[in-house]
C-alpha cells in the first residue's frame, strides 16, 4: 500500500473521533513516521542511503515538536490515534496493530535479558491509557484495554481491561466504547470479539 494510504487511513481515525487531524500533533507524528518508513523500503539501496539522513532529520524534528518518537523501524498499523499531546516513546521493536489509540505519555519498550528481551506486539483496536508504560516480549491482545497508569509487564489476553501496577486483569469489557473508526460496526472481526465477551 503507498504510504499516502497509510497517512489517510490515519487522518480517518481523526475524522471518526471528531477531532481536527490538522491541530493534532500525533497525526503529524504519524504522517512523518509514515513518510520515513516508506523512505527506508525505496530501491535501489543507493537512493535509500541518500534518503537515510532526512529520515533521521524529519524524526528528529517530529520528537522535538511533538514529543511524540515513532521511529520507522517500529511496525504500526493503519488508522493510529494518538489523542493527547505529551510524551510518547516506542522502541524501535514493537509491533502495533490496526485502529490502535493512544494517549499521552506512553511507553512501549524494550524490556527483559538474553533470548527474553524483547519489545511488545499490541494487536488491533487496542486502547492505551495515558501515562501507560508496557515493556518486554510481550503481546498484548486484539480489543484489549490498558487503563491509565498501568505498568503492563505481562501479556494481555484478548479484550482484558488491565489496571495498575503491576496491570491485573479486571474485566473481558474490552476496548470497545473508546477506539472509534470507519466502518467499525461492520468489521467482521470486532462484532466477533464483542460476540465473544
Amino acid at each position: 500500500m503507498a504510504w499516502w494510504r497509510h497517512i489517510y487511513l490515519d487522518y480517518r481515525r481523526y475524522k471518526a473521533t471528531g477531532d481536527s487531524a490538522a491541530r493534532a500533533q500525533g497525526f503529524w507524528a504519524s504522517c512523518v513516521y509514515r513518510v520515513s518508513r516508506a523512505a527506508l523500503s525505496v530501491r535501489p539501496r543507493w537512493l535509500r542511503a541518500l534518503l537515510l539522513p532526512l529520515v533521521r532529520i524529519s524524526q528528529t524534528a517530529a520528537e522535538i515538536l511533538t514529543g511524540i518518537s515513532l521511529p520507522p523501524e517500529c511496525e504500526i498499523g493503519d488508522g493510529l490515534y494518538i489523542g493527547h499531546f505529551g510524551s510518547i516513546v516506542l522502541a524501535r521493536e514493537a509491533r502495533i496493530g490496526y485502529n490502535c489509540s493512544m494517549a499521552q505519555n506512553v511507553t512501549i519498550g524494550l524490556a527483559g535479558r538474553g533470548a527474553e528481551r524483547g519489545a511488545p506486539t499490541i494487536g488491533n483496536r487496542v486502547f492505551i491509557g495515558a501515562h501507560s508504560v508496557i515493556v518486554g516480549r510481550i503481546e498484548v491482545g486484539a480489543d484489549a484495554m490498558i487503563c491509565a497508569g498501568s505498568v503492563v509487564t505481562r501479556s494481555v489476553p484478548p479484550r482484558a481491561v488491565v489496571v495498575g501496577n503491576p496491570a491485573r486483569v479486571i474485566n473481558f469489557d474490552g476496548s470497545f466504547e473508546h477506539v472509534v473508526y470507519d466502518g467499525m460496526e461492520l468489521d467482521a472481526e470486532r462484532l466477533a470479539a464483542r460476540q465473544a465477551t
